[in-house]
């Protein structure tokens, strides 16, 4: 295949010139893998921040990627990829929490069997285990990101968890650094409010 790399020489591409690559694959894409590979674990990571559950988490990762794979032309190189793939991550989650209360809300007040309890169980069981003063702060800390609308909450977390900075979150979030900033700046005071 003229103009492709080699599976040697995807290693030495940037994430930018691998997904320029992916773009102008067919369906057995070896950039497109090769970008799977790279970033496996730094989506689910964000998916489980935003998700809550190791189950959801691998959902939305699932999801991410296939929404990637459709979508692998539309990335416009206007910032890195890595920042461009985080804001469909977070757009990808969002949508599946938003998709998921809504569920809850038309179910039967009461019926906490079936999957949805189950994998709550699963994961507070898998939380408790070997439990220690900072498995307490963070259930702290999740608690009170809870009580945050949907976006805020990925906001937060993708400030402080992943380290973002701004400019990148106003990709992510389609907003500019200096609202952000303000909106970042809320949340803190919302959040004292409530220690």
């Amino acid at each position: 295949m003229e103009g492709v790399a080699g599976d040697d020489g995807l290693a030495a591409l940037s994430d930018e010139e691998l997904a320029a690559q992916a773009s102008r694959e067919g369906s057995d894409g070896i950039a497109f893998t090769a970008l799977m590979d790279r970033f496996r674990d730094r989506v689910w990571r964000v998916c489980w921040r935003l998700m809550g559950s190791r189950h959801d988490a691998e959902d939305a990762a699932q999801e991410v990627f296939v929404r990637l794979f459709f979508e692998r032309g539309k990335f416009a190189g206007r910032s890195r990829y890595s920042t461009w793939l985080h804001g469909v991550a977070i757009r990808t989650c969002l949508g599946m929490r938003r998709s998921r209360s809504r569920r809850r809300r038309r179910e039967v007040p009461g019926s906490a069997s079936g999957e949805d309890g189950q994998d709550r169980i699963e994961t507070q069981a898998d939380d408790r285990a070997g439990q220690s003063d900072a498995v307490d702060a963070a259930d702290a800390a999740h608690k009170l990101l809870e009580g945050l609308d949907e976006e805020d909450r990925a906001l937060v977390l993708m400030k402080f968890a992943e380290n973002h900075d701004y400019e990148a979150l106003a990709e992510m979030f389609d907003s500019t650094p200096g609202a952000l900033r303000m909106r970042i700046s809320r949340i803190r005071e919302k959040l004292a409010g409530k220690g």
